[in-house]
């Protein structure tokens, strides 16, 4: 009403407090009521006023609710049962981040950014050693958060984050999967790998499912494209170099390879069963399986043609198309056998890759039996390729197992775990919020549920075991399944 002018500011408290004039006689009442209002779970803002022109002056504190999301807490708990390590990234006080930190149920180990140091130079041992053991980060600016995904990524760690701001971009960019949330500025949208459509975290849940369902699925086609590579590859160059005769001719190979190509499209949309742990590549294991299937392979069509050849007196022409059938129908019969570490029966195929194998080997039989290109076989002998390839297939079912068990020791013995093994025990870790990581060290299965440690979450047996279909309704688990073998063994194990 006078005619003065004043102007008034707000902000973190200690940005405020650096402005202030009187902040050396009000920054222990300050202190104290930020540390008040973060215990009860309030955020602070600083208020300071100034007159005209003149110095600025501390006034008040101003609390804040800003509560986490209703779902933040379950996808936290979900992401550490997956061998996803969740870090506290924050601009927030200390304080309220450690709060906040226990609100959600994360460990309190949160660090100062203020003492990281200086961002532009490399950490030392000690440093960086912190900010991976850390379980979270206060006062942060956003040059830090770029500096804290380069030191994770240079202790070996693969590092997600999550980020919505135009000073978040560097650090999208930087991870190794930026995620951009849904209310993010086009600037976080570019720099980011994923951009979520809705809001909320647990949508990540739902993509790191997906991922290792993918996963699982080029694993699968992995060690079947290298098995049946091999099985054709062994059993036409044997029986050319000790018979000097050509076991398929080349428009029966050319057959083959089609309707190879027909069906495998199908394993893309495949059932399969994620781990609960961060995946790897394990070339050694995909190496040996697809090996192990390789070469039973050729023994099994070596057997066939035997027959064929000394006991049925089939003259080339015949027994040209009797390989050709055993190697279509064997061959798409390994696809089921490379989809599964347990019995080829512990995890239902999706209906589109059994109609597409079913369907394939149908036409095969037909073109085999009539003669399209070839030699016509008739039914009586294609009726035999079908029983001798079955029963190889379940003899080879067995064989994988026992690979498995050889390849594969640490997955496969009964071993007494319960619960999510530490660090020190040998697990992977990992991380979201505003970062994400998990180890690149290749992992062992162990049961994710305490309570019940007999249930695996959508996973194989780990020990090649069938798994019952018991469903337990123990939330945020999915259809987790009753293992029986498991039930027995790791009582008696315990």
């Amino acid at each position: 009403t006078d005619g003065s002018s004043f102007k008034v500011t707000k902000g973190a408290p200690q940005v405020i407090l650096e402005l202030s004039a009187n902040a050396s006689q009000v920054k222990t009442d300050v202190d104290a009521a930020v540390d008040g209002f973060a215990a009860r779970g309030f955020r602070s803002l600083g208020v300071a006023r100034a007159e005209g022109d003149g110095l600025w002056n501390f006034v008040g504190v101003l609390p804040l609710f800003d509560p986490p999301r209703e779902d933040a807490k379950a996808t936290i708990a979900t992401a550490f049962q997956m061998g996803v390590d969740v870090k506290m990234v924050t601009g927030d006080a200390l304080a309220i981040a450690r709060e906040t930190a226990k609100t959600l149920g994360m460990g309190t180990d949160i660090l100062d950014a203020a003492g990281l140091g200086d961002v532009k130079r490399e950490e030392t041992a000690a440093t960086a050693e912190s900010i991976d053991q850390a379980d979270g980060f206060a006062q942060v600016f956003p040059e830090h958060k770029f500096h804290i995904v380069d030191v994770l990524q240079k202790r070996g760690h693969i590092v997600g984050m999550t980020g919505d701001g135009v000073n978040d971009a560097p650090a999208l960019k930087k991870a190794d999967c930026g995620i951009a949330v849904s209310d993010a500025t086009d600037a976080a949208r570019a720099a980011a790998s994923i951009v979520l459509t809705t809001p909320g975290l647990s949508v990540i849940i739902d993509a790191i499912k997906e991922s290792r369902r993918i996963f699982q699925r080029m694993n699968s086609y992995a060690i079947y494209r290298i098995a049946e590579t091999l099985r054709v590859l062994l059993f036409v160059s044997a029986v050319i170099l000790i018979f000097n005769f050509f076991p398929v001719t080349a428009i029966q190979i050319v057959m083959l390879a089609l309707l190879n190509d027909g069906a495998i499209l199908s394993i893309a949309y495949d059932n399969v069963r994620y781990r609960e742990q961060p995946e790897a590549w394990n070339m050694r294991l995909v190496l040996g399986i697809a090996t192990v299937l390789g070469v039973v392979g050729p023994i099994a069509a070596f057997g066939l043609f035997t027959l064929g050849d000394q006991v049925f007196h089939l003259n080339h022409a015949h027994l040209q198309t009797l390989m050709y059938l055993t190697l279509s129908v064997a061959g798409h019969l390994t696809i089921f056998l490379a989809r599964t570490r347990g019995p080829f029966q512990s995890i239902r195929p999706a209906r589109i890759l059994l109609l597409a194998v079913l369907g394939t080997q149908a036409l095969a039989t037909l073109i085999a039996v009539y003669g399209v290109f070839m030699t016509p076989l008739g039914w009586g002998y294609a009726a035999l390729v079908w029983g001798y390839a079955l029963v190889w297939f379940l003899l080879t079912d067995r064989v994988k197992l026992l690979a498995y068990r050889i390849l594969d020791p640490i997955r496969s013995e009964p071993v007494a775990l319960t619960g999510t093994p530490t660090p020190e025990e040998g697990s992977p870790t990992g991380t979201l919020e505003g970062v994400v990581h998990s180890s690149t060290v290749e992992p062992f299965h162990s049961d994710v549920d305490s309570e019940h440690p007999v249930y695996h979450d959508r996973s194989d047996c780990p020990y090649g075991r069938e798994i019952k279909g018991n469903g337990n309704d123990t939330p945020g688990t999915d259809d987790r399944r009753l293992c029986d073998w498991c039930a027995r063994g790791r009582t008696s194990a315990a």
